[in-house]
């Protein structure tokens, strides 16, 4: 019997779409879930499950037998209240899977960081895996969590163990079961809650690409090196336009100037949220719109063979998948429409 990929975070977006990946080039899969975790994404899905946490010494018995880690789970806030969370789980997470790798005799692991972990240039210039931002100039602590990631993956490697980084830019598709910020704008589009936007711009991919990415960096990457699985750099604007389209709805129009939602922002993690209630609006996910956030791709491109789908195809998958899971409105296009 061929020995199993051990799989974290396999009931998320990103994740449960590295499983499938997986189970599609015939590698078996062992993924951890929490108690808690809610396995919509997996139902149906040859994938031997066992509980379990990032931080648990216990991780090294679960992965024998396991040849590779594929570690995708991760943390998700841009609250600056989130700190202490976002450390313990992506970075001595991190910490403690690849630990618990290297005692179970695991070959390879491939980490899922992020662009965040990057950074951004200035005025929308491309960004590559040679670039990177000082960490204290990595808005929210969400990035800074994934660069101590990374660099307990440098370390790792630095010791001799056989670690492949890779960095999705923003992943589209079906599954986004939280969802992710962008899912989240896909959403309120759908739901016509959103009338005007920010005038930034972003890296987008079709999360199946970011899935087979890493069975490809698991098979081909190199050992210690960095890959940006990513395709297509858009406006905000450009990328509204072409899921109305899709979605057969009007586009928003009006763009918000910045100071807007920074003040609203700031009032809300700097006051209600001290006073008990809840915020709506993250200071740092406001501060982050500021600069296009573009990167190139082309390394993973050329070295892996990192698939470039349309766009268009990725963003009518999650469409279609918030309509019938989400309970949006019904595409008013036909191209899209669910029976």
């Amino acid at each position: 019997m061929v020995e199993p990929v051990f799989v974290t975070g396999g009931t998320g977006f990103v994740g449960s779409h590295v499983v499938r990946s997986l189970l599609k080039s015939g590698y078996g899969v062992r993924a951890l879930v929490r108690p808690t975790s809610r396995l919509d994404n997996l139902r149906g899905l040859d994938v031997e499950l066992v509980k379990g946490d990032l931080n648990d010494a216990s991780l090294e018995a679960l992965m024998r037998g396991c040849q590779a880690v594929c570690h995708v789970a991760a943390e998700y806030s841009l609250w600056q209240r989130d700190r202490d969370r976002l450390y313990r789980s992506n970075v001595l997470g991190t910490r403690n899977v690849l630990i618990c790798a290297r005692n179970a005799g695991v070959d390879r692991v491939v980490y899922t960081s992020s662009v965040a972990a990057i950074g951004v240039k200035p005025h929308g210039q491309l960004a590559d895996e040679t670039f990177q931002s000082p960490v204290e100039k990595l808005i929210s602590a969400y990035k800074q969590s994934k660069y101590h990631a990374e660099r307990e993956a440098d370390r790792a490697v630095a010791a001799g163990q056989d670690v492949v980084i890779v960095n999705p830019s923003t992943p589209i598709g079906a599954g986004d079961i939280k969802p992710t910020p962008t899912g989240d704008i896909i959403l309120r589009v759908l739901q016509r809650r959103m009338p005007a936007y920010v005038d930034t711009g972003l890296n987008f991919i079709d999360v199946r690409d970011v899935a087979r990415g890493h069975v490809l960096a698991l098979e081909r990457g190199k050992t210690g090196d960095r890959y940006i699985l990513g395709h297509q750099n858009l406006t905000l604007k450009a990328f509204l336009d072409k899921l109305a389209a899709i979605a057969g709805l009007d586009a928003p129009k009006r763009t918000i100037p910045l100071w807007l939602p920074l003040t609203v922002a700031w009032f809300d993690e700097m006051v209600l949220a001290r006073l008990g209630k809840s915020p709506s609006v993250p200071l740092d996910g406001v501060r982050m719109s500021a600069e296009p956030m573009y990167y190139d791709a082309s390394k993973a491109v050329r070295e892996l063979g990192l698939p470039q789908s349309d766009i268009d195809g990725a963003i009518r998958e999650a469409v279609q998948w918030f309509h019938v899971n989400m309970n949006t409105p019904p595409p008013a296009s036909r191209e899209v429409a669910v029976s």
